[in-house]
């Protein structure tokens, strides 16, 4: 067995809430003539009109429509992954999230998307309504977003929207690599979220050399950093497992990483992590200055499999 890097001593077990296995695999089909690359709405990047944080986007993971609120705009992330699609080598064109321009522009979006005008976009004129639903409100983009200067203002400005009841209530969801989980501000900030509202954590490997080859971390980041701050967060309210697996210079992860990473998420579920789902998925947008594409479908069900035999979480395909 691979030593863990888990030190759950500190800290008592607590129960764990989580659903039962199934072989489910989401598999997305193009509903009719898109702009977007790959031919289907899944492939679109995000669409920001005009408007300078706040864009929409149609997700795989979210089945359907996120608007996402760009916390990152100077582009800064403490991770290199190999498979990210945000293009770092020119000047950004915002350095600071301003949360009163975001807040109005997060209004205008959610008029227009119930509304229906999202419909006189190219990338949205074929989709059916379902995918047009509204599924979350993303604090997300183009870096890392618990490194966002401002965080606490900027949940504060979102959630101000929601309370306003002018539109449905949204979900909201933090996309996150968990690097920042332990900050104060994070912390204080992820107590305005609702019982509905997610977290979306990243873990793509299992082992720290594999970390370094994919994600390729700026000092001091570390997996073991990772595991413990998903662990602390897990323990608290379930947290929702995203783990990107691409194909790299042609090769697919050897298969004892994905061993490895299966008992990474298996020690956390044992340490007390509530994990309500995992989703496995593969790079569908194009990427900045690396050899990466997208893995078979095959192969992300094989993972899938790996992890379900291995830990008894719910995993989905995407």
């Amino acid at each position: 067995m691979e030593p863990s890097p888990l030190d759950p001593a500190s800290e008592p077990n607590v129960p764990v809430s989580v659903a039962p296995p199934g072989p489910r695999t989401v598999v997305k089909a193009s509903p009719g003539p898109s702009p977007c690359p790959g031919g289907t709405a899944f492939g679109c990047p995000q669409d920001y009109r005009g408007r300078r944080f706040v864009y929409t986007v149609v997700s795989p993971r979210a089945r359907g429509l996120s608007v996402g609120v760009n916390m990152n705009p100077d582009r800064r992330c403490n991770l290199d992954c190999v498979y990210c699609e945000v293009d770092r080598t020119g000047p950004p064109r915002e350095t600071v999230l301003d949360v009163d321009a975001m807040a109005e522009e997060l209004v205008s979006v959610l008029a227009e998307v119930h509304s229906g005008r999202l419909t006189e976009r190219p990338a949205y004129a074929n989709l059916p309504a379902d995918l047009l639903r509204l599924r979350h409100v993303a604090l997300s983009g183009g870096g890392e977003p618990t490194l966002c200067p401002n965080f606490a203002e900027a949940v504060q400005g979102v959630v101000h929207v929601r309370a306003r009841g002018k539109y449905p209530f949204f979900k909201l969801v933090l996309i996150t690599n968990a690097t920042g989980t332990d900050s104060v501000a994070v912390k204080e900030s992820l107590r305005y979220f609702t019982k509905q509202d997610e977290i979306w954590a990243k873990l793509d490997v299992g082992s720290p050399g594999y970390f370094q080859t994919i994600n390729r971390p700026e000092a001091g980041v570390t997996l073991e950093q990772i595991l413990a701050n998903i662990l602390a967060l897990a323990r608290q309210r379930p947290v929702v497992i995203q783990s990107l697996f691409p194909l790299v210079n042609g090769r697919e992860a050897p298969a004892a990483e994905v061993e490895r990473y299966a008992q990474r998420l298996l020690e956390l579920k044992g340490a007390g992590a509530q994990i309500s789902l995992v989703q496995i998925y593969s790079a569908t947008r194009p990427i900045v200055g690396h050899d990466c594409s997208h893995l078979p479908l095959r192969s992300l069900s094989q993972i899938a499999q790996t992890v379900r035999q291995a830990t008894g979480l719910t995993v989905e395909v995407y």
